[in-house]
C-alpha cells in the first residue's frame, strides 16, 4: 500500500509518501509546498492543487491521510485553512483517491504515544520509525506522521471510513 499524507496549510503544506509492505514502512518522498507571503490566495490554492495532483499522478498512492479540521479562535485563519484543504481534497476527488482524516492528537499519540507531543518530538519519532538519515521539516514530518497513523490504523480491524 502507498499512502499520501498531507498536513494542510496555505503557506507551507507538508506532504509525505509512505510505502507499506506488511509491517515495513519506508518513506518514498516528502517535502513542503511553499507559497510566498505575497502570493494571492487563489495562487496559493492553485499551487497546492497542482502539486498534490502531481504527487498523485507520480506516486500513485492507494489512499490519502489528511489532518482533520481543528478548531481555532480566529475564524479567518480557519476559513483559509478550509480553503487549502479544499484544494487538496479536490485533487484527491479528481483521482478517485479515498481520503481518511485523523485528528492531530490521534496522530501524535500514534507516533509518540502522547497526544500532546511537540513538533520536535514528532520529527524525531518519524525519523526513527522510518530510519531517515536526517530530521524531516516539521510540516513534512506531520504529513509522514499522518501516513504512519493511517498505516497503523489500517493494519488493525478498523471501522474508519473515507471522508
Amino acid at each position: 500500500m502507498t499512502i499520501l499524507g498531507i498536513d494542510t496549510s496555505l503557506r507551507s503544506t507538508g506532504y509525505g509518501v509512505l510505502s507499506v509492505q506488511g509491517s515495513r514502512l519506508a518513506m518514498v518522498e516528502c517535502g513542503n509546498i511553499r507559497n510566498a507571503p505575497k502570493l494571492p490566495l487563489t495562487g496559493c490554492l492553485k499551487a497546492i492543487h497542482t502539486k498534490i495532483d502531481e504527487l498523485i499522478n507520480t506516486c500513485r498512492p492507494d489512499v490519502m491521510a489528511i489532518e482533520s479540521v481543528i478548531y481555532g479562535k480566529n475564524a479567518g485563519t480557519m476559513l483559509v485553512l478550509g480553503e487549502a484543504r479544499g484544494a487538496v481534497l479536490t485533487a484527491a476527488a479528481d483521482a478517485n483517491l479515498p481520503v481518511y482524516e485523523y485528528e492531530p492528537r490521534r496522530m501524535k499519540k500514534a507516533i509518540c504515544g502522547n497526544g500532546l507531543a511537540e513538533k520536535e518530538q514528532i520529527q524525531r519519532m518519524v525519523k526513527t520509525l522510518l530510519g531517515l538519515s536526517e530530521l524531516p521539516q516539521n510540516d513534512a514530518a506531520d504529513a509522514l506522521g499522518l501516513a504512519i497513523c493511517h498505516a497503523h490504523s489500517h493494519s488493525l480491524i478498523s471501522v474508519d471510513k473515507p471522508i
